[in-house]
């Protein structure tokens, strides 16, 4: 920029212009000029590590429960109960043969597991009544059961709610981009759909473009952000296909599948949504590589056949279909 163009510009956008220039999107000036692999997984998750953590499991622990799968939690629920109540077993034992008695009409003849049962019954506050404490020491293990319980119980409690309370999106992502025809041209395209029940609004992309450049006799990582068609909707009722119009501004202006190929090209998508029902902001991410772009190609169509009186339908599981141009 010539001296004469710096008077007609705040001293403050020449700097502005400058950060979007060496930008990196947050990964690091190391990583974006020397890793080769994939920055964004197709699921969302970030193609990176963090070695060196001590205690993670212990120092994370409220979001490890909170965003482990349903299965996982549910499991790690029932692990922990049964540990708990077989540990104060043990102790029950390790106490006195004759710390507990079963006064039922069947008495159970293992101490080990009358002890177990006792366990239970404490812990879950039931209170059948026949299996009963002997002695200071006993009584004194059953408080201290109860104390554990009481705690356990409310926490266990807090993370069901916690969980259920917790929007998490399903927002699915075409398996494909496409480069198909856009009006007078050509547009990079790729097709997304919500797949729960609860409606999205306020819904915004942000689509980045990753490649490897050569400038100053290095090969580094340049990232660009994407001109869309329309970068925002009010309402998600069905399916959004997002398109970058491919025009003399567009950085694939020009561009052919080798080049994608040669300059290891990714394209990040950042989506930004409001959950209804929840009155949050949700998120979801993705990314396509060069070889998940399909060249000349284009999306079927998603809208089912309808009558007169028949609300507007699509099929979901068409999501990823392309054919051929």
């Amino acid at each position: 920029m010539s001296t004469k163009d710096q008077k007609n510009y705040p001293s403050n956008t020449i700097v502005i212009e400058d950060l979007e220039r060496t930008r990196d999107l947050g990964f690091g000036s190391i990583v974006a000029k020397e890793s080769r692999q994939r920055l964004l997984n197709q699921d969302g998750s970030f193609n990176v590590q963090r070695k060196g953590l001590r205690n993670v499991a212990l120092r994370n622990l409220y979001h490890w429960l909170l965003t482990m799968p349903w299965s996982q939690f549910l499991g790690f629920v029932i692990v922990l109960y049964l540990g708990i109540n077989l540990a104060f077993a043990v102790l029950y034992v390790l106490i006195d043969a004759d710390a507990l008695v079963d006064t039922s009409s069947l008495p159970i003849q293992n101490d080990f597991v009358k002890a177990f049962f006792f366990s239970v019954h404490t812990f879950g506050t039931i209170g059948y009544g026949t299996i009963s404490p002997i002695g200071t020491t006993a009584n004194i293990l059953v408080t201290f059961e109860s104390i554990v319980s009481i705690l356990l119980q409310a926490l266990v409690t807090g993370m069901f709610f916690a969980r259920f309370s917790r929007p998490v999106p399903r927002i699915e992502f075409s398996n494909k981009a496409v480069v198909a025809p856009y009006q007078d041209g050509k547009g990079l395209m790729f097709r997304l759909a919500n797949f729960r029940t609860s409606q999205l609004i306020e819904v915004e992309a942000k689509v980045f473009y990753a490649r490897f450049v050569e400038e100053n006799g290095r090969v580094v990582r340049k990232f660009d952000l994407l001109s869309l068609e329309r970068k925002k909707i009010a309402f998600f009722p069905l399916s959004w296909t997002v398109v970058h119009p491919i025009d003399e501004r567009s950085p694939f202006y020009m561009k052919q599948e080798k080049d994608l190929r040669e300059s290891d090209a990714e394209i990040l998508i950042l989506l930004t949504a409001v959950d209804e029902s929840f009155s949050q902001v949700v998120h979801a991410r993705s990314s396509y590589k060069y070889d998940e772009i399909e060249w000349d190609a284009k999306f079927v169509n998603l809208y089912n056949e309808m009558g007169t009186d028949e609300p507007i339908s699509i099929n979901v599981h068409e999501l990823s279909e392309i054919e051929k141009i």
